[in-house]
């Protein structure tokens, strides 16, 4: 601090610190996440996210952001720098997939990836609230919920409701070249994340004035790879 004043006397203390706090870079998950005010830009965020599942896929993860310190810097507020709507499979747990740790993802996680108003609405929360610029929309390959809407439409009780909102995609993807269940649930990714980018009046809003960008993106369970879809 008093050798940046020292550079710039006609500087006072409350004018340092402003300049300061823009050009402050956080180090998170073994990279640097480069920001210009507050969070990272999206593009910049979704290449760091990229990059941590790369780890997880050599093996040599960092595992950022899992001491004491940080348990007690985030029990205070958090600052998420990307919310990940994800399937609720036991095998697709985004902060591993993408090699993060405590306070960095703003997670919301249903059977089929599948926005009902709950998660609609804890969307909105990240990106209103608490200021995240990146939404990513995660589907895996074989889908249970997915799956079940591909063979037959139908399942017991309230998994009928996942079942439903996922019929689209199934008939959208019908006919396509290749597995029926893979090509429903990267269509099921297509469509949520379009259904988000609509969402009025927050997410659109937000979209349009490029305050928010929404991906979908596709988790291999057998090569542990994430790839963002089209």
């Amino acid at each position: 601090m008093t050798a940046y004043m020292k550079l710039c006397p006609v500087c006072d203390d409350e004018w340092t610190m402003n300049r300061l706090r823009l050009l402050i870079l956080t180090v998170v998950c073994g990279g640097m996440w480069a920001i210009a005010e507050g969070l990272p830009e999206p593009d910049k965020t979704l290449e760091a996210l990229l990059a941590g599942n790369q780890r997880f896929i050599a093996a040599n993860c960092a595992r950022p952001n899992q001491t004491t310190a940080r348990r007690l810097e985030v029990a205070q507020a958090q600052h998420p720098v990307a919310a990940v709507l994800a399937c609720s499979d036991s095998r697709v747990p985004p902060e591993l997939l993408f090699d993060q740790g405590l306070g960095d993802l703003f997670v919301i996680r249903l059977a089929g990836n599948i926005p009902d108003d709950a998660a609609m609405g804890s969307l909105e929360y990240a990106a209103e609230h608490l200021g995240v610029r990146l939404a990513v929309v995660l589907g895996h390959k074989r889908c249970g919920a997915v799956d079940a809407a591909v063979k037959s439409g139908h399942a017991p009780g309230h998994i009928q409701a996942l079942v439903d909102a996922i019929l689209p995609a199934v008939a959208a993807s019908k006919g396509m070249p290749g597995d029926a269940v893979d090509n429903a649930v990267k269509m099921n990714v297509s469509q949520v994340s379009a259904k988000l980018r609509a969402a009025a009046p927050i997410l659109s809003e937000m979209v349009q004035e490029h305050r928010l960008k929404i991906v979908g993106a596709y988790y291999d369970l057998d090569n542990g790879k994430v790839t963002v879809l089209p």
